[in-house]
């Protein structure tokens, strides 16, 4: 089973390190691929550029016992073509996207990943850490 989640992953936390535990957990012998928001696609989504840029946040990733492999998110919204590129049987976010349109965030429709044989499965958001609260804090 290859399973997929997409971020920007800023000042890695706790609650990174849950989501990505779970994604190994349903992966089981399979990969976790991580598809990394670059620099500038999260300065024009967000407002300004991460506190750790792509290299710096990419090798964190890479040492976490829980991912097998880092890719570039280079389609910025459109994930699409990361999405074709890695095939995952699952991708996964978590549920804090639950109630916002997670499928016109990634320029995906249902229809367009069930196609592809992809199910898009929500896991529990660690509420209480956040990058933005992180950046409040500092």
């Amino acid at each position: 089973m290859r399973v997929c989640t997409l971020g920007t992953f800023d000042m890695f936390h706790r609650g990174h390190v849950n989501l990505l535990a779970r994604c190994r957990t349903l992966a089981g012998d399979g990969e976790v691929v991580v598809g990394l928001n670059l620099d500038e696609f999260v300065e024009a989504y967000k407002g300004r550029r991460p506190v750790i840029d792509y290299s710096d946040r990419a090798a964190v990733l890479r040492s976490c016992r829980y991912v097998d492999v880092v890719v570039p998110n280079v389609g910025k919204n459109d994930c699409k073509p990361i999405l074709m590129a890695i095939r995952p049987d699952l991708l996964v976010v978590g549920s804090d996207w639950r109630d916002r349109d997670y499928h016109a965030q990634i320029d995906a429709s249902p229809a367009w990943l069930e196609q592809r044989g992809i199910r898009l499965v929500f896991l529990p958001y660690t509420a209480d850490i956040s990058t933005t609260l992180i950046r409040e804090r500092m």
